[in-house]
């Protein structure tokens, strides 16, 4: 499909990751933006980009009760989910900085980052992990004033003290206001702080580092310009978007060319899940197509000799058709053949991965040779990635 020009959002005229947002949603409002899984329905859900604006609009009003000043930090400690988006654009909107943490991470590492970001506000998934986090290091939490809970009614910890001054905690219908109203138009600075992204890096406690609007934004427009990116794609997101890998490759980007996203149930259900919303886009980890590898070898392994040199074939026909793309090579006699390997093997084994995928990127770390040469073999366009959280991180 022909890429519609009104469709992609250049990181210049966007200005700030807010300003993205709001003309994301100002020039295709009906256009669904967003799928997830809603657990208490047990069914899949769309909200449309000015659905989603409705609901950035009433967290912004509730943000404008607060005392937070512009500058000032909130953390979100969330699944991937529209609710980190809708937190995030939010607070962007309002000259907030945001920081983003692993909801995985223990509990002692989550209130360092929130005590040395200085963040004052908390958007946490339930109350597990807030009870958990309090337990950990009361200490480190002094500072923040608000904790919203997405999922549960709050409880106050079971340590908590009369004589220690607590957050007000927060439902997530508590916490947001009634009605939606237009997004605030703030008109920022994109050389602004947008976000301190904390990394282990080699030695010592994590370190923040400090991102701005522009930052990512040039990187979001340059890996999808890079990548190929289309309106028409659909993406599935797995990978935390609290890295800042999938947070421009997999939110900021996809929102610069309109692609409609899906959230992952779990990575436990991602097999499941790419079946079902058979996604053009997947940025992913190189653990993801290993397991697929080594399921393929270990089939093979017990398969008759016919079709272990059929697919042993298939993969040295397709190699060499994907060097001859780069211009290493010319096509073999065999190429004649790829129509039957590519029946019999690729589209198989591509079906694992939902059958339309049309663009794997794969990052945080190294991806083994002979498990890209087999993908890239098969006809899947399969990019290594590689940067640091400094650089954006692409």
């Amino acid at each position: 499909m022909e890429q519609k020009q009104s469709d992609y959002i250049p990181a210049a005229l966007a200005g700030t990751l807010d300003g993205l947002f709001r003309e994301r949603v100002n020039r295709t409002p009906d256009n669904i933006g967003y799928t997830y899984y809603d657990r208490k329905e047990k069914k899949w859900v769309d909200l449309s980009w000015q659905e989603m604006a409705d609901r950035v609009s009433r967290w912004q009003a509730a943000l404008e009760k607060t005392d937070l000043e512009k500058k000032d930090r909130i953390a979100i400690c969330l699944k991937n989910s529209p609710e980190w988006v809708i937190a995030d654009q939010a607070a962007l909107a309002s000259g907030l900085v945001v920081v983003p943490l692993y909801i995985d991470d223990r509990p002692d590492n989550i209130a360092y980052v929130i005590h040395d970001s200085g963040a004052k506000l908390l958007v946490i998934q339930n109350n597990k992990i807030w009870q958990n986090l309090f337990e950990s290091s009361p200490a480190a939490l002094k500072g923040i004033q608000h904790v919203i809970l997405i999922e549960d009614e709050p409880k106050p910890p079971t340590t908590a003290t009369d004589d220690e001054p607590s957050p007000r905690l927060w439902s997530l219908q508590e916490w947001m206001a009634q009605d939606a109203r237009p997004l605030l138009e703030r008109g920022g600075d994109g050389d602004e702080l947008a976000t301190i992204v904390y990394t282990s890096g080699t030695t010592g406690k994590p370190k923040g580092v400090m991102l701005s609007h522009q930052n990512i934004l040039s990187i979001s427009e340059g890996a999808g310009k890079a990548a190929g990116v289309r309106s028409d794609q659909t993406l599935l997101s797995f990978l935390p978007l609290s890295h800042t890998f999938e947070r421009s490759c997999g939110y900021y980007t996809p929102m610069m060319w309109g692609m409609h996203i899906n959230y992952a149930r779990s990575v436990q259900q991602l097999a499941d899940d790419l079946l079902t919303i058979k996604p053009n886009v997947l940025v992913s980890v190189p653990r993801i197509f290993e397991r697929v590898y080594e399921r393929i070898q270990s089939q093979l392994t017990k398969a008759p000799a016919i079709k272990r040199g059929i697919f042993k074939q298939a993969v040295k026909t397709g190699w060499r058709n994907f060097n001859a793309q780069q211009g290493h090579c010319r096509r073999g006699p065999s190429h004649l053949l790829w129509p039957f390997f590519k029946k019999k093997v690729a589209d198989n084994l591509l079906a694992k991965l939902g059958g339309n995928l049309e663009l794997a990127i794969s990052g945080g770390a190294a991806l083994p040779q002979p498990v890209a040469k087999v993908f890239l073999s098969m006809g899947l366009n399969l990019i290594q990635g590689y940067g640091m959280t400094e650089s954006s991180p692409v």
